[in-house]
Formats: structure tokens, sequence, C-alpha cells
């Protein structure tokens, strides 16, 4: 895009890009009725690897073993895929029992209860866990780690250490460049719900496109090369999707929302390469990965080569600089299963525990892969977001081999009229906030 004013002439930043999703296409994959036993022997398999080459340096004296060969009182190391038992876990057959309280025992939102404790399991077995060294109110199912401890009178393994994965090896960050340029990530646009302020996103997208402000705000404008919109950028009415033959105006109120946000699109995709994520709210399968929304919903946006259409997750490099991004369900899924001080532990776990999603199939939907886990984190990203979120958080973590990882909650866009900026010189970031509000 180039801007025209009397006395200089601003041409938009370009930059290398380059998507990384063929992890998360489903293509051939075909379902011929395999249950999701596969895809955790597959995730043990491939953990249980590189877990016994850390366990090597971490524990070289004491003898791993499997859960059938334990001894009382005996040192060692196990690997395996912890389930955590929960007392409060919604079941489907509570549905339809007669004898349910008619008070809920657990707040909505989460179902951790005091009672609630961990096993190990691998092909051979699996051991109750004790101690206080493994907290149940961290950990979730799903997660393979390694463990050093030893068997008790009782049967239970009381651990004495855990050992996790730790975060991937990371390609290097570039040298910095020298001049800035930005990626803009939003979230939760909303689009079509009554809550939904057109006028705020427009401001954004007349920022981003350069239609607003003076020449120093169209300059930094010049130097945001790349959008992602990282999901629930649609909100169809509940009512109208229920299974139901629709009449032809319902059609239309279906449609309404899709050639909005079109439209929307439209105007961005003519000046910068754009990303769209599908959500849990968008049309789109529900399960992850969630393949890419089709691109007939948008045929104005998608006539631009600049128009992608992506996968959730979604990874891709914008000048050698690794992204990796969901729409919010693996965060939120593990808010309900587990407990942090804020959205960015539960996604530094995530790096830490080497997986996108752990507690999916068990609570989180996911497709029933049979000889691999998608999921599973082999390169750390520089940066990692997750859309969807309540508010805007950010920070650095650091790993033991030099790993530099810029975490960013992205909240939603509908709520707060905040989008993320991300500077790719230096991944420092910073929220951009639009109001729409008058003073009488």
């Amino acid at each position: 895009m180039g801007m025209d004013s009397e006395n200089n002439n601003l041409s938009r930043l370009q930059c290398s890009y380059a998507s990384l999703d063929e992890a998360f296409e489903i293509g051939k994959e075909t379902y011929r009725g395999q249950q999701y036993s596969h895809i955790y022997f597959a995730r043990l398999h491939l953990m249980r690897t590189l877990l016994y080459s850390l366990v090597s340096q971490w524990k070289p004296q004491t003898p791993v073993c499997t859960v059938l060969g334990l001894e009382e009182g005996k040192e060692c190391v196990i690997v395996g895929t912890l389930y955590k038992h929960m007392k409060l876990k919604p079941c489907i057959l509570d549905e339809y029992s007669k004898e349910r309280s008619a008070v809920p025992l657990a707040k909505p939102h989460n179902f951790m209860h005091d009672d609630d404790y961990l096993v190990l399991e691998d092909e051979s077995g699996r051991v109750k866990l004790g101690g206080d060294l493994i907290s149940p109110s961290v950990f979730v199912t799903g997660i393979v780690v390694a463990l050093h401890g030893k068997e008790t009178g009782a049967g239970d393994f009381s651990v004495l250490e855990v050992l996790e994965a730790g975060l991937p090896p990371q390609i290097e960050f570039p040298l910095k460049s020298r001049e800035d340029k930005y990626i803009v990530l939003v979230s939760g646009l909303n689009v079509g719900n009554s809550n939904c302020n057109p006028l705020q996103f427009q401001l954004l997208i007349d920022h981003i496109t350069g239609h607003l402000g003076d020449e120093k705000e169209q300059s930094i404008a010049s130097q945001i090369v790349h959008v992602v919109i990282a999901g629930n950028s649609i909100d169809i009415p509940r009512g109208l999707t229920n299974g139901q033959n629709l009449a032809s105006k319902d059609l239309s109120r279906i449609a309404e929302p899709i050639k909005e946000l079109d439209i929307l699109l439209n105007q961005i995709a003519a000046g910068l390469p754009l990303d769209i994520m599908p959500g849990p709210n968008d049309p789109a399968n529900f399960s992850l990965p969630q393949q890419p929304l089709h691109r007939c919903l948008f045929p104005g946006s998608s006539a631009y080569n600049t128009f992608r259409s992506c996968t959730n997750p979604h990874s891709f490099e914008l000048d050698n600089i690794r992204f990796l991004g969901t729409s919010g369900q693996n965060v939120d899924d593990l808010e309900k299963y587990s407990d942090a001080k804020d959205k960015l532990e539960f996604m530094e776990r995530t790096l830490r525990w080497r997986h996108i999603a752990p507690t999916a199939p068990n609570t989180l939907g996911c497709y029933p892969y049979t000889d691999k886990d998608p999921f599973f984190i082999e390169s750390c990203p520089h940066v990692y977001f997750v859309g969807n979120q309540d508010k805007y958080e950010s920070r650095v973590i650091k790993g033991s081999e030099g790993q530099f990882v810029r975490l960013i909650s992205v909240p939603k866009f509908s709520e707060s009229g905040v989008a993320v900026v991300v500077n790719l010189r230096d991944l420092e970031c910073h929220p951009l906030s639009f109001g729409t509000q008058f003073s009488s």
C-alpha cells in the first residue's frame, strides 16, 4: 500500500512469511471408528523417548522401571502419562442420574476439589501418586512426565522429584534489524453480536490501513506488516442453529454477520497480509485442530492473495521469527481443571510440557489421530499468543538453553476494544485501545 502526501510518499514495509500449519491440517486422515487411546500411545511414545534422554543426565545412578516393575522401598524413575481423578468432573451419565444434587457442588468455571489425586500410567499398569512434591492443582490429565520416588507399603508411589520436558529447542532469533516492523493480533470480533460495536473495529482497520491520524500516525501504520485474527470473528444467533429447517429470513440472518465480516476484512486484505483463524463460535469444525474457514465465506477478501484462512492452532514465521497461537480453547480448558495465578502461567506450562493442548482428548475435543500427536511442540516459538481472553497480559519467559519466548494473552476485541501490537525487531509489545464513547 502506498500513501501520498504533499511532501512524502509512504510505502508499507514488507516481510517474509512461511506457514507451518501442515501438522494441523487433517488432509488425508480418515475416520474409521478408531478410539482415542491411539493418540495417548503416540504421545507417550514421543515424550518417553525425549524424557529418557533427559533422565540419563538428571538421575544417572537411578534405575528406570515400568509401573509393573516397581518394588517397595526401592528408589527409581518412572515415565508415564498422568491421569487426574476429579470428584467434580462433569460426566455425561450425570444427566440421566435421578439422584444427582439439585445444587452444583462446584463453581461452573472450575471443577477442582480437595480430594483430587493423580495417577501415573504406562502400558504395563497404573499407580496412585503420593507426596507433597506433586500437586494435583497444577497438573491435568494427559501430561507425560518422569517421576523420581519409591513405592510405599500402601502401594502408592511417593514422589520425591518431578521432571518435565521443559522448553523445546528454539531456532536462533534473527539479528536485530534496523527498522521497526509490527504485527497486529486481534481476537473475539464477534461480528453480529448485539454487543458488538462495528465502529470500534472500523477504527482499528482505519489505523492499520493508514486512514487515521496525521503523518506521524500514518508513518507508524506503514510499519504494520501483518494482521492475525485469532478466532471468534462471527457470532451467529444460537437459536438459529438447533438443527431444524430454517425459513429464508432466518437463513439471511445467519449469512448477514459473515457478509459484514467479509466487507471489513476486505479493507485489511487490500492493504496488507491477513491471517484468520477459526474459533469455538465460528462456522468451522468444533474439535481441534480446527480446519481453515472455507474461502467461499469470504468472496471479497479471498480474492486477494494477502488473505489466508488458517488452522487453529496456527504456526508461522515472519522474517524467521516463529509464532504459535490458538483461539483460546486450550488455555480455557486448563483453567477448568487446574489452577494458576493467571492465563500466562497456563501458557507457560503448555510450553514446558511441550504440548499445546494436554487436556485433549480427555476434556477438550480433538480429532482421533492414530499415529501422531500434532499438538506436540517440537520447536519453541519466539511469540506464543492465545486469543479470546478476558484481558491483555504479556511477559517474557526464558529457558535453560537460552530460549526466549514472548507470551501474549489477546483480549476479546468486542468487549475490550483492545488489539495487541508486537514489534518484530525486539518482540516488545503493547495494547492498542479503541473507544467510541463520547462524553456529553
